[in-house]
């Protein structure tokens, strides 16, 4: 079992930034990507971005690249999304998610094993 837990959201005025955060917990031996999703009400879950553990090969939606970055810190068994020059349309509530092998599309939230509590992101004009 792994346990994710995020931090980090809050309110922020357009053209800010955020820094969130997701510290795993468990078995995070079986961990090979972590990504992080959002999603607003009455919409569909959203892909933000991905990373490996490896930290190679990070993705990101068209919608965030240049704006968003993601990270790791193995040693601390954590996950970073820092996110800068918000836009209105960045409020969501943003979910942390982890996925072993059988992640072959880092893109589809229901590829993944595990998802945090969520963190709300609200952005306002």
């Amino acid at each position: 079992q792994v346990t994710l837990v995020e931090s980090g959201g809050g309110l922020v005025q357009a053209g800010g930034s955020l820094r969130l955060s997701c510290a795993t917990s468990g078995r995070t031996f079986e961990l090979y990507v972590m990504g992080w999703f959002r999603q607003v009400p009455g919409k569909e879950r959203e892909f933000v971005s991905a990373i490996t553990w490896s930290g190679d090969r990070p993705s990101y939606a068209d919608s965030v690249k240049g704006r968003f970055t993601i990270s790791r810190d193995n040693a601390k068994n954590t996950v970073y999304l820092q996110m800068n020059s918000l836009k209105p349309e960045d409020t969501a509530v943003y979910y942390c998610a982890a996925g072993g092998g059988r992640v072959w599309n880092v893109r589809v939230g229901g590829l993944y094993n595990y998802w945090g509590q969520g963190t709300q992101v609200t952005v306002s004009s």
